[in-house]
């Protein structure tokens, strides 16, 4: 194939073995599995399933455990009705609370609450006990290295919001926030 074009000899049913169908089905079904695997044992040992964890997780690792629901969107790949339902989910559950932004009135931050920070704080251990066991032990220093490379720069290519470092949260934020029902 050049500049996206069949050459002559080559037929249709010649692109089903190309290897970038091959390496898109590797990279699909390994994250598949891994997804399935890690989601299966963290809600089996901490009651979390993997989608409420990484929430968790990007808000504890975030300035002051909060952030803007647009940049919590960008970095989960959730649409914004799905991360609506989501934070729903998990404010119900006492691990987050919506904090309005009082400098935008059309800006809200999910923040953490200590219920949260416990939670996560508690699976995190479990939670990397399963990436080992379910890849990370498979990979020299080396190859993690390489793979981490590659990763980021594939995610910075298709998702750049996710690789946006948060919008810093105005001045007077923390105090004057009110918590949204």
């Amino acid at each position: 194939m050049e500049n996206g074009r069949l050459q002559p000899s080559i037929t249709v049913l010649d692109l089903l073995d190309d290897d970038r169908l091959t390496l898109a089905g590797l990279l699909a079904e390994s994250y598949t599995g891994l997804r399935t695997l890690t989601d299966r044992r963290l809600i089996e040992e901490c009651g979390l399933p993997l989608q409420w964890f990484v929430m968790l997780l990007r808000l504890a690792r975030s300035p002051d455990q909060r952030l803007r629901m647009s940049d919590l969107a960008d970095q989960t790949n959730l649409t914004p009705s799905g991360l609506t339902r989501a934070i729903d989910r998990l404010s119900q559950a006492g691990l987050v609370k919506r904090m309005a932004c009082p400098s935008d009135r059309r800006g809200a931050y999910a923040a953490l609450t200590p219920r949260g920070v416990q939670r996560v704080t508690a699976a995190v251990e479990p939670h990397l006990r399963h990436l080992d066991e379910g890849f990370l032990d498979l990979l020299t220093a080396e190859e993690r290295d390489q793979l981490a490379a590659i990763l980021r720069k594939v995610r910075d290519h298709v998702n750049p919001g996710a690789a946006r470092p948060p919008e810093p949260i105005p001045e007077g934020v923390a105090e004057a926030s009110t918590e949204i029902a």
